[in-house]
């Protein structure tokens, strides 16, 4: 029996983790919502506890013994620190943290990382999800093969963004249709039926910021010990779900047989069938990482340069691995110190 925070409970991100948690072994766990002011007083659900969203006071973390927050990086900056002093685990699925000394990015689902968390860790961050769908894939091919270059786009969503993204991308697509000027507070750029490796200069949000987080887990994931990954990042006009091209050459030819054998296992669902190709539309509510091999074979069956298609339900995998990073850390905390 565990108290756990969630700060930002009422974003996209705090509802989907809300979700996890009710499905997951802390489910039987007490719950606190926090939120900005603007949430407060709102009814709110966890498992089968009903409860208030409420503002974050000097004395909310007391007896706390978890810690996630899904809010805003300000918010996180603003209130981590009380957390840690209150004795909580500070789990940080913000961004805020992943620069700070000590802090750790993990994901429990990758094999090969090496670094775990102690007691002397300030804080934690759940992988960002895009970072663990291309570890997750990496990590895999390097069983049949050591892979010499690595090339990815990612497309995200506007999800990605938080629920003011979502909402304007939603604007643009009706205003456009009626011919009326578009809505440009959040992006500052049109992204309705266009796809954008930038956004306006006014724009309240930034690509390269994610993009740039993404390559910064993923290289904390894989620790240095599989090939380096040239990546992109590219707004796509969805609500929903990341999708991935990957073009991959490898040192030696491998058959498919065995490539697709070893794509295929834990969080990876590999997809044989064009007609079933990864979508992000396929991918929504799935807890796996949709995969497709694309390939130009030779005479032997081997092949040595390939594609991957692949998509993800962002915020599910996200929430999934937070819940995990939970559960590992678990073994941290002293049993029967809630008050």
């Amino acid at each position: 029996m565990y108290k756990i925070a969630i700060a930002g409970a009422s974003t996209l991100l705090g509802k989907e983790l809300k979700d996890a948690l009710s499905d997951s072994p802390l489910a039987a766990s007490h719950f606190t919502l926090f939120d900005e002011e603007e949430a407060q007083g709102q009814l709110d659900q966890v498992g089968d506890e009903v409860t208030f969203v409420q503002t974050i006071a000097a004395d909310s973390f007391e007896h706390v013994d978890f810690t996630f927050f899904c809010g805003s990086e300000e918010m996180t900056r603003k209130h981590w620190r009380a957390a840690l002093r209150a004795g909580s685990t500070v789990l940080d699925l913000s961004g805020a943290l992943d620069q700070e000394a000590g802090v750790l990015v993990r994901s429990p689902w990758l094999g090969s990382q090496a670094v775990t968390p102690d007691l002397f860790t300030p804080a934690v961050v759940p992988a960002h999800p895009a970072a663990i769908a291309l570890a997750l894939l990496m990590e895999r091919l390097e069983l049949a093969a050591k892979v010499r270059s690595a090339t990815a786009t990612v497309l995200l969503p506007a999800s990605e963004f938080g629920r003011a993204a979502m909402d304007e991308l939603h604007q643009q697509t009706v205003t456009l249709l009626s011919f009326q000027n578009l809505p440009r507070e959040v992006y500052d750029a049109q992204v309705a039926y266009n796809l954008l490796s930038s956004l306006g200069e006014s724009a309240t949000i930034s690509l390269r910021a994610v993009e740039a987080r993404i390559r910064r887990h993923y290289a904390a994931l894989l620790l240095g010990i599989h090939a380096p990954l040239s990546l992109q990042g590219i707004h796509a006009p969805v609500f929903h779900g990341h999708a991935f091209s990957i073009a991959l050459e490898l040192e030696k030819p491998v058959e498919i047989a065995q490539l697709e054998e070893t794509m295929s296992g834990e969080h990876l669902d590999l997809v044989l069938e064009d007609t079933d190709s990864p979508s992000n539309l396929a991918a929504t509510g799935q807890n796996d990482v949709l995969v497709r091999i694309r390939t130009e074979k030779d005479s032997a069956g081997k092949v040595s340069r390939l594609w991957v298609w692949a998509a993800s339900d962002n915020l599910r995998l996200y929430a999934q691995n937070a819940v995990d990073c939970a559960l590992d850390l678990r073994r941290l905390r002293p049993a029967g110190t809630v008050q």
